[in-house]
C-alpha cells in the first residue's frame, strides 16, 4: 500500500457532491420537524457532524491526502419517507475532494440515525454516493440517472463524464 505521490500535480479548483438518504417513518419525520427530539436539533447537529468528518477525513480513511478545504455545505432535509443529506466541498488543490464529501454525508446520516434512535428502530441509511465533481484531470463528472434501489450497486454505466467543466 502506498499514498499516492500528488507533488507534481497543479493545483486547481476542485469541488465534489455527495448525498444520502436516512428512510424513517413519517412519524419520526414529523418529531424531527416539531422539534420533539430529546438530544435535540437533529439537522444542525447532523450539518454540524457533516463539516466535522470532512475536515477529518485523513484521520478516517488511510491513504486519503490532507488538504486545505475551501468551503464544506452540508444540508438536511426532511421530507417524505426520511431526510436527504447532501454535502458538498471545495478546494484549491492538487487532489480532489470526493471522500471529503462522501465522509460527510455519511456522518451526517450517522447522526441523523443516532439522534432518532430511541424513537425508530427501523430507520434505514442509503444511497450514499458522489453525485458530482469538478476539477482536477479528469474534468466534470455527474453520475446520471437514478437506477432504480436495487441496481444502485457497481460500476459507473450511468455516469457522465466532460473535460473542461
Amino acid at each position: 500500500m502506498k499514498m499516492i505521490d500528488v507533488g507534481a500535480k497543479p493545483k486547481t479548483e476542485r469541488v465534489a457532491v455527495a448525498h444520502g438518504f436516512v428512510a424513517m417513518s413519517a412519524d419520526t419525520v414529523g418529531r424531527i420537524r416539531a422539534g420533539e427530539v430529546e438530544k435535540g436539533d437533529v439537522l444542525a447537529a447532523a450539518r454540524l457532524a457533516g463539516i466535522m468528518a470532512a475536515k477529518k477525513t485523513p484521520d478516517l480513511v488511510p491513504l486519503c491526502h490532507p488538504i486545505a478545504l475551501s468551503a464544506v455545505d452540508v444540508s438536511a432535509v426532511p421530507g417524505p419517507g426520511g431526510v436527504a443529506v447532501e454535502a458538498t466541498v471545495r478546494t484549491v488543490d492538487r487532489t480532489g475532494v470526493e471522500m471529503e464529501a462522501l465522509a460527510a454525508v455519511s456522518a451526517a446520516c450517522l447522526t441523523i440515525y443516532d439522534m432518532l434512535k430511541r424513537y425508530e428502530k427501523g430507520m434505514s441509511i442509503t444511497a450514499i454516493e458522489l453525485i458530482e465533481k469538478k476539477g482536477g484531470r479528469s474534468g466534470h463528472w455527474t453520475r446520471g440517472p437514478a437506477a432504480p434501489p436495487d441496481r444502485r450497486r457497481g460500476s459507473g454505466s450511468r455516469s457522465r463524464r466532460t473535460r473542461g467543466g
